[in-house]
């Protein structure tokens, strides 16, 4: 039965949720409602003038390549930080969980990049890919890859997928693992006694109970992918080269920032908030009828 909880104030209930209240407004619906006015302006980069141009940005937005371009790079870039993290964090998990001797020593090592700050882990990567002193370039070069990052566009991506999927991996190892050790091993154990091999045990077995923490995280991932990656870029690439790692997070803060154009880059910013909104309620609607809750 649903029990319920009645207060002998009726202002009491209010005055609790205020505070969540005061911030949702505050942080959340008095911004998002500045940018959807901003983006119905036009003005100089100086703002002495405005004027109210209704959707003329949103319209300007579909017939401007690079803008269509973002789109395109930030699909490939979100799908791909996406899959790599989760499935990254998935088969470490998978891994770890058998681990029996130091198995704590093993666990705090892959849980500690995700203290490492988005820009740090960019440098770093972009370290590690530089074509003069990188040791993984230096090792590709040996090999007979061409690999040059600040000049190739397709090879500055991929440098940017791994780093981004990188700085998320631990956090989709932590969860995985948490979701792997709350299995009962009977389960585990009467699908092998059932001749059930490895990989027909974790795919039968293991994969659909741990289908509530995948979808959490898939829409988590593709929220980091979306807006918490822009330090990652800035830091490596800075869009480049030829605007093959532009996403559209970048793009609105090089439009607004960089170009001074508050107008353009505020109708971004606002299509950008309903795609992922668009996607966050597809995967409820859609996706969440997939996962199986344990009872």
């Amino acid at each position: 039965m649903l029990k319920r909880v009645h207060f002998k104030h009726p202002v009491l209930p209010y005055l609790l949720v205020a505070p969540q209240l005061a911030v949702t407004l505050i942080f959340f619906i008095w911004p998002a409602a500045q940018a959807l006015w901003q983006s119905m302006l036009v003005q100089d980069a100086f703002g002495l003038g405005t004027q109210f141009v209704w959707f003329q940005n949103y319209l300007e937005l579909w017939g401007d390549p690079q803008y269509l371009n973002s789109i395109k790079v930030t699909a490939i870039f979100t799908i791909s930080v996406t899959a790599l993290g989760i499935g990254s964090g998935l088969f470490l998990a998978t891994m770890a969980d058998r681990v029996i001797r130091f198995a704590s020593g093993y666990r705090t090592l892959l849980i500690t990049p995700y203290a490492v700050a988005p820009a740090v882990a960019g440098v770093l990567w972009l370290f590690l890919f530089n074509p003069t002193v990188g040791i993984l370039a230096y090792l590709m070069q040996g090999m007979g890859i061409a690999w040059n990052p600040l000049v190739n566009g397709e090879d500055a991506m991929i440098m940017v997928i791994i780093a981004a999927a990188w700085k998320q991996v631990s956090y989709n190892f932590v969860f995985f693992l948490a979701g792997l050790q709350s299995i009962p091993r009977s389960l585990i154990e009467a699908a092998a006694i059932d001749g059930a091999g490895p990989f027909r045990r974790f795919w039968t077995v293991i994969f659909p109970l741990l289908s509530p923490t995948t979808f959490f995280l898939m829409v988590v991932n593709l929220v980091y992918a979306f807006f918490e990656t822009f330090a990652t870029i800035h830091a490596t690439t800075s869009g480049g080269p030829s605007n093959a790692t532009n996403i559209m997070v970048y793009k609105v803060y090089k439009d607004g920032f960089v170009g001074l154009d508050l107008g353009s880059s505020a109708a971004q910013s606002v299509v950008l908030m309903f795609i992922v909104i668009a996607l966050t309620v597809v995967q409820f609607r859609y996706v969440e009828r997939r996962v199986e809750y344990g009872t």
